[in-house]
């Protein structure tokens, strides 16, 4: 089946119930009364604090722009690029595209114009609709993207190069098209982070989007009772098959516009949500704002929340440990996964594995994992190698690339390019990105290690470690850290003389502070570090101390 149709199952069986709520705290900002008062904004009819659809809506709107999509001549095969802000149309517009058997195709909201031409071009885009945090950049590119015919606009105060979705949609019939989709089709093109060069067009069909669904569902236990959290961008895979959860259980989600951990907290409070998904800049902000005293959980219900769940990246032991002396009561698991295997879910530690954080985790629902060495062959446990997974989320191919996809798919395995281990209990720790691996003087150096490490010391707010060429030693480690605004006095010689109980090999023989760049996703965007400092002539750190 479709994953559509389970979308047309919660509109007949919970049609009157909300299935997506839209929070914009910024409002408050604006106006003179607190989140606490925010009954008061409700009942403002022009405010935009807070918004929400029904099922019955939801299906309805996502019929409608399938409507208008054939009205200008989408067919089935079709690509129509999404190039929004999260919002209350994102979704809708999302599965409007599937109904008709196009394939929808997320953009990343942080790309250049000349990004999204590329990844226009690349993935054959027909259609685009975009919103009004992006006229100037799609306005540039306007007359140089010929592959698309229209474009839709989403917001008020149109520009004369597009068309207003706003005003189109409800002059458009809301029944299903009839229109033949089969879990065969394909459904969506993900665009690859970037974070080792320029993205690559994913493709996947409804049958990994479905079993997206089941393995989420499968992880976390979501009910109708359960109320989704949803944070990060709608464009990425794991926010996405996050909300996977609630709409296989007919769950309602809250779409949070903004990060501040105050924010956060205060939605959680009012919309009474269980499940939260973070990442690990946003788990450590709330954790400090707390040992500041900048927030007192107790102005907060909190109560209902269960689950707090982290992916994405690595997630320092050191945080979980901090998390839980914080929120005792807290379910906590950690999912790992790629855009090319439908997001997060292949791997994942399980809400009854708190004593192996550290780790990744074991094969998720539906899921194979391999760990093997540069001949193919399996490693033994605690041996590092090439983690590859296995399971009906492998996408199709890398579009319009078939080296990239020779490369990546052997044997119906997805050579992932993260290098990792495994422990006598079968749980898998991820060391490295197979590309970040620093060799210096002939020692193979795993950053994420060194990151861990230096984690622990609670000056550091962040941290990056990246290879600098040395004439020497071929590479050497350097550290990129950003401090705690209440530690800006720490210096180089502290952080070393932190690390003296490091192998001497492993200690970072450079500390560079500045802030560490991260993608939405919450990645590190190693190669801007690269870029920035491979260059640069740097005061060495003194290891000797």
């Amino acid at each position: 089946m479709p994953i559509t149709e389970f979308l047309e199952r919660n509109a007949k069986l919970y049609p009157d119930e909300v299935s997506l709520v839209e929070v914009n705290p910024a409002e408050l900002d604006n106006r003179a009364v607190t989140w606490r008062d925010y009954e008061l904004i409700e009942a403002d009819p022009s405010s935009n604090y807070r918004i929400e659809m029904t099922w019955k809506q939801f299906d309805k709107k996502a019929n409608r722009f399938a409507n208008l999509l054939l009205t200008r001549g989408v067919e089935k095969g079709d690509k129509v690029a999404i190039l929004l802000m999260n919002c209350l149309e994102w979704l809708p517009i999302y599965f409007g595209i599937l109904k008709i058997g196009a394939i929808a195709v997320p953009m990343n909201y942080r790309y250049t114009a000349d990004e999204i031409k590329y990844c226009l071009d690349l993935a054959d885009v027909k259609t685009l609709v975009f919103g009004p945090e992006f006229i100037g950049r799609v306005e540039s590119i306007f007359g140089n993207i010929p592959k698309v015919k229209t474009l839709f606009y989403v917001g008020d105060n149109r520009p004369s190069f597009a068309e207003s979705y706003n005003k189109l949609v409800s002059y458009c019939s809301s029944s299903k098209p009839a229109i033949n989709v089969s879990n065969e089709d394909d459904a969506a093109i993900y665009f690859s982070s970037g974070t080792t060069g320029f993205p690559k067009a994913i493709l996947h069909s409804h049958t990994a989007l479905v079993s997206s669904c089941m393995t989420e569902q499968k992880h976390h236990g979501q009910t109708r009772e359960d109320v989704f959290l949803c944070i990060p961008p709608l464009y990425h895979t794991g926010a996405k098959m996050h909300w996977f959860g609630s709409l296989i259980s007919g769950s309602r989600a809250v779409l949070l516009r903004g990060v501040k951990p105050e924010w956060i907290l205060q939605t959680i409070s009012q919309e009474k949500a269980t499940i939260v998904w973070l990442l690990v800049p946003w788990a450590q902000d709330i954790l400090d704002s707390i040992d500041r005293g900048d927030i007192k959980i107790q102005d907060y219900k909190l109560s209902q929340w269960r689950l707090m769940h982290i992916g994405a990246q690595p997630v320092p032991r050191s945080l979980i440990k901090r998390w839980k002396e914080v929120f005792p009561n807290h379910q906590y698991d950690t999912n790992y996964g790629l855009s090319e295997s439908i997001g997060p879910g292949c791997v994942h530690l399980g809400i009854e594995n708190i004593n192996k954080v550290g780790a990744i985790g074991v094969p998720g629902y539906l899921w194979e994992t391999n760990i093997i060495d540069e001949h193919g062959e399996k490693v033994k446990n605690g041996e590092v190698g090439e983690l590859i997974v296995k399971g009906p989320g492998v996408m199709k191919c890398y579009y319009n690339n078939p080296q990239a996809t020779a490369d990546s798919i052997k044997g119906g395995w997805l050579y992932t390019g993260d290098m990792a281990k495994q422990d006598e209990d079968g749980f898998i720790y991820l060391v490295d990105r197979k590309k970040d691996v620093i060799i210096t003087g002939g020692e193979n150096l795993y950053p994420v290690q060194i990151e861990d490490y230096l984690r622990a010391d609670m000056a550091i707010k962040d941290v990056a470690v990246i290879g600098l060429p040395d004439e020497r030693l071929g590479e050497i480690a350097a550290a990129i850290i950003e401090l705690k605004p209440e530690c800006k006095s720490t210096t180089e010689e502290d952080i070393m003389e932190f690390c003296k109980p490091m192998p001497r090999y492993k200690r970072p023989r450079k500390i560079i502070f500045a802030d560490v760049p991260r993608n939405p996703t919450g990645k590190i965007e190693k190669p801007k570090l690269r870029k920035l400092y491979c260059g640069e002539r740097l005061v060495e750190a003194e290891t000797t101390k």
